[in-house]
């Protein structure tokens, strides 16, 4: 594969790029990626954390670009157009995410059932990228497929989704790195040069199973440091009520991609906080207090790991909030439930949790339970967090009335607030 240029890179050193890759990358609907942040609002707990989508794009294309060389030199790939394929899938696998980032990703849900993937594909195949990848020769619609996990070759889908994914192996060290938590460290390099291909799916060499437990145990660690801080989803919950309350006038969930490409946390922040009157008088005073970060406090707060399949919708969680305010004599606006929700095992390309994973030794291959890894039992399937937050003037009050409606429902299991990383 001949390089084009070379960008400078904190976690991965230096990052390499091909001619393709540049003029992807200098798309405006790529550019549009610096300006959505990562992790949403956590930059209002962990100053630092600024990072954008456009930067993990970038690395986990780097990444995949390791894994396709990889198999490439074991002779699982059989050329290197194949690896730049892998490239490409990986760099446009955020392409669809709107501001915010996975936050918005709730307002798509509740508002018109739709996600960022499929979004990322109509501006793959609709804008000048699929214009770009056919004059190199390569198929807009196989890069699509590979971006979000819908490739016959199903290990190259997992190259780039799931748990041995380049999705993962960028995003934990760059959270862990501006967020400044230590808890993300990931021996990437280890994991990519073990790498291996049993029946069409990616298997992992056995001595390498020690940093598979270490990222495992990473990811779930920094959603509950850092990805589900109560502050962090406190100014989470705001947005996401103020991007739903203001949707219909606005028309944020109006997914033309005249519209939609348009949309970044900035532009949507400022539309938002100029509301004001009548139905939008909510909207724009969240907004402006998420601004002037002015947050919600959480008064009760439960984690749930949970072993079932029951779950809370959004419509319950609402009923909740009503039954704390009537108790509590405070305006029903002023309170809000909150499940967040995520598997504690990444999820495979077709969406269903890791449940195990192709383990190679000198003996053969076989199939291991993610559960047989030390400590990973522990943390496996879904887990939850319940939080009631209100504004300051009405903590007290509400406090005391959370008491008197859940009680202590150590039961309530979740479904709200899903999400996905």
């Amino acid at each position: 594969m001949e390089f084009a240029g070379e960008i400078t890179d904190p976690v991965h050193r230096y990052v390499r790029f091909s001619q393709v890759e540049k003029g992807v990358v200098d798309t405006p609907a790529f550019q549009r990626l610096r300006r959505i942040r990562q992790l949403a609002s956590a930059h209002l707990v962990y100053p630092s954390a600024q990072h954008s989508r456009f930067e993990h794009s970038i690395g986990a294309m780097h990444v995949a670009g390791l894994a396709g060389e990889t198999l490439l030199g074991k002779g699982y790939i059989d050329n290197a157009e194949a690896v730049q394929d892998l490239r490409l899938g990986a760099l446009l696998h955020d392409i669809g995410h709107g501001p915010f980032s996975h936050l918005f990703e709730e307002v798509l849900e509740y508002r018109c059932n739709t996600t960022h993937e499929e979004i990322g594909k109509r501006i793959i195949m609709q804008s000048e990228i699929a214009d770009i990848l056919d004059k190199h020769g390569h198929s807009a619609d196989q890069i699509c497929r590979l971006s979000f996990g819908q490739s016959k070759v199903n290990f190259m889908n997992e190259i780039i989704s799931g748990g041995l994914s380049a999705d993962i192996m960028d995003y934990l060290p760059r959270d862990g790195l501006f967020t400044g938590a230590e808890y993300a460290k990931v021996d990437y390099h280890r994991l990519v040069s073990s790498l291996e291909v049993s029946k069409n799916r990616l298997a992992l060499n056995r001595s390498a199973l020690n940093s598979l437990e270490s990222m495992l145990i990473s990811r779930y660690e920094m959603f509950k440091a850092v990805y589900f801080h109560k502050t962090v989803r406190s100014a989470e919950v705001m947005l996401l009520h103020s991007m739903i309350a203001a949707d219909e006038g606005l028309g944020l969930t109006e997914t033309s991609l005249s519209n939609y490409l348009g949309l970044t946390d900035e532009a949507t922040l400022e539309r938002l906080c100029v509301l004001g009157g009548g139905k939008q008088a909510f909207a724009g005073k969240m907004a402006r207090d998420y601004r002037d970060r002015r947050l919600l406090k959480s008064v009760y707060e439960k984690f749930l790991h949970k072993r079932d399949k029951q779950r809370m919708d959004r419509k319950a969680l609402q009923a909740i909030a009503s039954g704390i305010a009537d108790a509590a004599g405070v305006d029903r606006n002023h309170v809000f439930v909150d499940a967040s929700r995520a598997p504690s095992m990444p999820l495979t390309p077709s969406k269903e949790e890791m449940y195990s994973v192709l383990v190679v030794d000198k003996d053969g291959v076989y199939e291991m339970p993610v559960s047989d890894i030390p400590l990973v039992e522990s943390i496996s399937k879904f887990f939850d967090m319940l939080r009631v937050y209100t504004t300051a003037e009405n903590r007290e009050k509400v406090e005391r009335s959370v008491k008197k409606v859940l009680g202590d429902q150590e039961t309530l299991y979740m479904g709200a607030g899903k999400l996905g990383r």
